[in-house]
């Protein structure tokens, strides 16, 4: 049955007032999804795949693109804030899977936090070559979490200017291969060449599985769904446009590393993107481009980052105040009015993550643990983004009006076979980050039971529709 809806104006239910434009929003897209996982990832990649690893991040690119079409279809229904958990949760009406994904989310953001502190520490450490790479990731996170504490927000402004800063060191690397090329010392061969061993497919699909974090990040514009002008028409425009730039960017970037680095090199790198500079191609003193370039990385990484820890303290939060966790986890800070309770239980998680880590390289040291942690947040990821495609089928027909987005079918179920796809491959190839993901839905099944035994009957998970939903 289709309805319309009544929050189709220029102001939402909840007073907020939208002011964000199609072109600021575009601007929201480009910074969450262009940023810190092509510094961190692209040496891993490269190993996986050979010098024609630039492929896997055109296909995580598709995959990643496809996908944000369900997300595109549902905002233009949902306009508010909740992202997958409310979608899921309007399709299903299932409070026990409402819960699973919202902790799969923040699981994933965990993870997340976890694999770009050991990226940070890999730049941190070709600039300060003996500082211990755990203590910098561990006083990375506790630095983060007492920005937030402190009450730093970010504004869409600022998230810009930050994104100018990513974007420059991605035009650093940009020009040196087009000087690289002009020079005529490209060799183009490189582009096609796949790892020795193996099935060249089963390559890209590895490869386009750890590229995928890369372009992770589009799903929390959904949350400033409320606050953009006639999100129907907006949302979409703006989403699908952002992640396509991001996406040639980094086909750019990646091309471009090939070329001038040796695919090894690229491989056995904690920061792969300084090798293009310590190259020396561009026209400057390498040694202070080093030092330059890393400092640029560390803060695009500190930007993802140090958004992530905000979602992850936000979403406990917010989770503690409609009751689904304990709630300890509303608490607000009396002075700075930041949810502390949930700002120290993800720096102790991600902590222990980074701990965890550490100890298992010292029984097997040829673990890349920021490959891992990226694959155990693909993992997650994977799995909420096909529930969101199954979603936006299942609810196909219900709560539309004139302008809602339809995203072409025969390109969502694409999307969906392709996540689900990566996700068997993930696992199949990697099951012992199983073992991870189990430990962070552990986590998340301890903050159900402590809530559970104390809930008394109420559905906490009715917040999400305004009305009470019945168990399933």
């Amino acid at each position: 049955m289709t309805t319309t809806q009544p929050e189709r104006t220029e102001e939402s239910e909840g007073g907020l007032k939208r002011t964000i434009t199609g072109r600021l929003l575009y601007g929201y897209v480009l910074g969450d999804v262009l940023g810190s996982g092509v510094y961190v990832l692209i040496g891993s990649v490269a190993a996986a795949v050979g010098g024609a690893f630039w492929l896997a991040f055109a296909a995580g690119v598709a995959v990643a693109t496809l996908t944000g079409m369900a997300y595109a279809e549902l905002v233009s229904k949902y306009p508010r804030a909740a992202g997958a958990s409310l979608y899921v949760h309007h399709a299903f009406r299932r409070p026990a899977l409402t819960f699973f994904v919202t902790v799969c989310f923040l699981s994933a953001a965990f993870a997340a936090a976890g694999s770009l502190a050991s990226g940070f520490a890999g730049y941190f450490t070709q600039v300060f070559q003996q500082a211990p790479v755990l203590l910098v990731s561990l006083v990375f996170v506790l630095a983060l979490c007492l920005i937030n504490f402190i009450g730093i927000t970010e504004s869409v402004v600022a998230n810009m200017v930050m994104t100018v800063v990513e974007v420059a060191g991605l035009a650093i690397i940009l020009a040196a291969g087009v000087v690289h090329v002009a020079r005529g010392d490209a060799r183009w061969g490189v582009l096609t060449e796949f790892r020795a061993e193996g099935n060249p497919v089963f390559a890209v699909v590895a490869g386009v599985a750890l590229a995928f974090f890369a372009m992770t990040g589009f799903e929390n514009a959904a949350n400033v769904a409320e606050e953009t002008r006639r999100p129907a028409v907006t949302f979409p425009r703006a989403l699908i446009g952002g992640m396509a730039t991001a996406g040639v960017i980094y086909v750019l970037v990646a091309m471009t590393a090939a070329l001038v680095v040796p695919v090894d090199v690229l491989g056995g790198s904690e920061a792969a993107l300084l090798e293009v500079i310590r190259a020396g191609v561009l026209p400057a003193p390498v040694g202070a481009m080093i030092i330059a370039f890393a400092l640029i990385a560390m803060v695009a990484i500190s930007n993802t980052a140090l958004v992530s820890i905000v979602t992850q303290s936000r979403v406990l939060y917010g989770m503690g105040r409609e009751g689904v966790v304990p709630r300890v986890f509303s608490r607000l800070h009396h002075a700075r009015r930041s949810p502390w309770v949930g700002l120290l239980f993800s720096g102790l998680v991600v902590g222990l993550l980074l701990v965890v880590g550490a100890l298992v390289q010292l029984v097997d040291p040829e673990l890349d643990l920021v490959g891992r942690l990226a694959t155990v947040t693909v993992v997650f990821l994977l799995f909420i983004y096909a529930l969101v495609i199954v979603s936006a089928f299942k609810l196909r027909g219900t709560d539309e009006a004139d302008d809602t987005y339809r995203a072409p079918t025969p390109l969502l179920v694409v999307g969906l076979v392709g996540n689900v796809v990566l996700l068997v491959y993930v696992v199949v190839d990697d099951p012992s980050s199983l073992l991870w993901v189990g430990g962070l839905l552990l986590v998340g099944l301890a903050l159900y039971l402590a809530e559970r035994a104390s809930r008394r009957g109420r559905d906490p998970l009715a917040g999400y529709d305004g009305h009470d939903a019945k168990e399933g």
